[in-house]
């Protein structure tokens, strides 16, 4: 037992159910991936406008709302809170099945979006009131398996589905399970006491978004880490959202053998950048606390490597490998980032912190990433045709590698001093 009564088997019972749950939130963002070509044929439009509905459409909904939601889950009950949120995001995603035209498959995105900004802040707050610092990275990296597994089951299910009961179907066949989820989550989960892992006193103090804001932004880590996150996030999902169009451009494959083989790469690689790096973070952190971030940096210039012989090269066998290799250090920087920001603020703004990260995070990343390929592919079509994709993805990726790395190394320089302040000023 700990602090409040909690056991450890339902300690690790709850973390379990969160990853299910974000397992359930990665599905219904990411199955829009796999589903892109068949949207374009179906309502005829540009690379841009698969951009805006992948990306800015659900992102500006998604990172904004997630503040005052965040705010609510630092005052009230964290799993309800999910829960609800969860619900909403379901059906989103099951209505997006059956709209009649891209704008109101853009209104169900937003949708989708404002459901899922629920989930993240709270399940944040609540894991770091699970496991204490020393453990919180490893924790987090577990938490984020969730994002492994839904890409995984949404290439996978979602290549099958697209070839076999067309892209609408997909949409309500993944949608409606997450109603039985929320109602397993809003009876079975524990609501963590408040500071319960690190014997911290809760004072019940209320801060506004802008008070947790400008506490962030005095913390210059905290500023770089936000910042590196946010275009590592950038080159992500600009990725996760048009490397099928890229494989079937460039490379002639189809959607079902694209499902299988991301599905399983992506799955794997990501799951073992997101526990590895969390493991690391804890483990090379005890020594020297900037060493966690010293590893970020050097994970992103590594897969760095990976990037100008992925795009280029005209064997799909060999993109793949190197698209797999490439993906585990590409994912190492997320479970750090969350736990580091946990650690960084007061008890009563860990979920409002959370917030202001993925706001940070989603609108430079999922808000411009997938954008900013589909509006530069555009421009390129008139020189490249069909490899406009190719060269829009690895303009990306080359600049993005070594400014992730500098911007973890200038966290590093002061993160210790950051952490040994969070209650002095």
């Amino acid at each position: 037992m700990i602090g409040n009564g909690l056991s450890k088997s339902a300690r690790r019972y709850s973390l379990a159910v969160l990853v299910v749950v974000y397992t359930f939130n990665f599905i219904d963002r990411q199955i829009l991936a796999i589903l892109l070509p068949a949207i374009k044929a179906e309502f005829l439009v540009d690379d841009w406008v698969l951009g805006f509905l992948v990306g800015t459409s659900f992102a500006v909904f998604y990172a904004t709302l997630g503040m005052p939601i965040a705010l609510l889950a630092d005052r009230w009950n964290r799993r309800n809170l999910i829960a609800g949120a969860l619900a909403i995001w379901s059906v989103m995603t099951a209505l997006s099945g059956v709209a009649a035209n891209i704008v109101q498959l853009s209104m169900a995105r937003i949708g989708v979006g404002i459901g899922e900004a629920g989930c993240s802040p709270p399940a944040h707050s609540m894991i770091s009131d699970y496991y204490p610092p020393e453990k919180r990275a490893t924790a987090m990296g577990i938490f984020t398996l969730g994002i492994s597994a839904g890409i995984l089951i949404a290439y996978l299910s979602g290549g099958w589905l697209a070839e076999n009961l067309g892209w609408r179907k997909t949409l309500l066949i993944v949608g409606l399970p997450g109603l039985a989820l929320a109602l397993i989550v809003r009876f079975s989960v524990t609501e963590p006491v408040r500071g319960m892992s690190e014997n911290r006193q809760d004072n019940d103090e209320r801060y506004g978004i802008m008070a947790v804001a400008r506490f962030l932004y005095s913390r210059k880590s905290f500023v770089h880490m936000s910042l590196g996150a946010a275009l590592a996030s950038f080159n992500a999902y600009a990725v996760l959202s048009f490397f099928p169009s890229f494989l079937i451009r460039s490379h002639g494959m189809n959607l079902q053998e694209i499902g299988m083989y991301l599905g399983l790469i992506i799955g794997i690689s990501s799951a073992i950048g997101f526990v590895g790096g969390g493991y690391l973070a804890d483990r090379v952190g005890s020594i020297n606390r900037k060493y966690a971030l010293w590893a970020i940096a050097a994970s992103a210039l590594m897969a760095w490597l990976f990037v100008f012989p992925l795009y280029l090269l005209e064997d799909s066998t060999w993109v793949l490998i190197l698209f797999f290799i490439a993906s585990v250090p590409t994912n190492v920087y997320l479970a750090t980032t969350f736990a580091q920001t946990q650690s960084l603020v007061r008890l009563r703004m860990r979920a409002a912190a959370s917030a202001v990260l993925l706001f940070i995070i989603n609108i430079i990343g999922l808000g411009l990433g997938p954008q900013f390929a589909g509006i530069l592919s555009d421009f390129l079509a008139a020189s490249y045709g069909a490899d406009s994709m190719r060269y829009s993805l690895l303009a990306i990726g080359a600049v993005i590698g070594p400014w992730v790395a500098f911007h973890y190394y200038a966290a590093s320089r002061h993160i210790a001093s950051d952490l040994d302040r969070v209650n002095t000023d």
